[in-house]
């Protein structure tokens, strides 16, 4: 098992000793999901805050007309959790689906109250995780209302340059709101524009 990465990203943040290094991998697991499979799905309580090492995933919800509504990606280095239901250990409102095969390293809501205890600078460090997601989904529902379509794509394409060439197109229309048709037109005004 490969946590390297984890302890790399935490020590942009914190110091961790040898000693709380060795701790942190006893409390942690590994995994290795195949592209489609489900990390979380809706109505599963997430058992689990997830760090991605490899791969891709989208997190999203099925409306009851069994449309896909996706609110975020995550590649390496990002975190991934239905967060409500991590928290309060109740049935998640999303679902967390590999677009890619994808490796994890996944914490679970008891170690981390554990790891919270244990070592208290790691409590600051998801404190500053979870405030860094917090302001990320907030700047996004103002985009929405405030940006067109067209401006969201183009916000999407210069912030996550790295995501955008790994999914479908479907998928980016998703998260921005719209068809993939309009999606479709927006770029090739993009093209004409340039």
């Amino acid at each position: 098992m490969n946590i390297q990465p984890l302890f790399d990203y935490i020590r942009n943040h914190v110091t961790l000793t040898s000693e709380e290094e060795t701790f942190l991998a006893s409390k942690v697991s590994y995994r290795k999901y195949l592209k489609g499979q489900f990390v979380v799905q809706q109505g599963d309580v997430c058992k689990y805050e997830s760090f991605v090492i490899s791969g891709c995933t989208k997190t999203y919800y099925v409306d009851t007309e069994g449309q896909e509504h996706i609110v975020m990606f995550s590649v390496e280095e990002w975190w991934t959790a239905d967060l409500g239901s991590f928290i309060t250990q109740t049935p998640a409102d999303y679902n967390i689906q590999c677009i890619e095969n994808t490796e994890l390293i996944m914490i679970s809501s008891d170690d981390i109250e554990e790891l919270y205890i244990k070592i208290p600078k790691l409590e600051r460090f998801f404190r500053r995780v979870i405030e860094r997601a917090l302001a990320a989904s907030q700047k996004r529902i103002i985009r929405s209302f405030s940006m067109s379509a067209k401006d969201r794509f183009l916000y999407f394409r210069e912030k996550y340059p790295q995501i955008e060439q790994r999914i479908p197109q479907y998928m980016i229309a998703s998260y921005l709101g719209i068809t993939k048709e309009f999606l479709s037109k927006i770029k090739s005004q993009i093209i004409l524009e340039q």
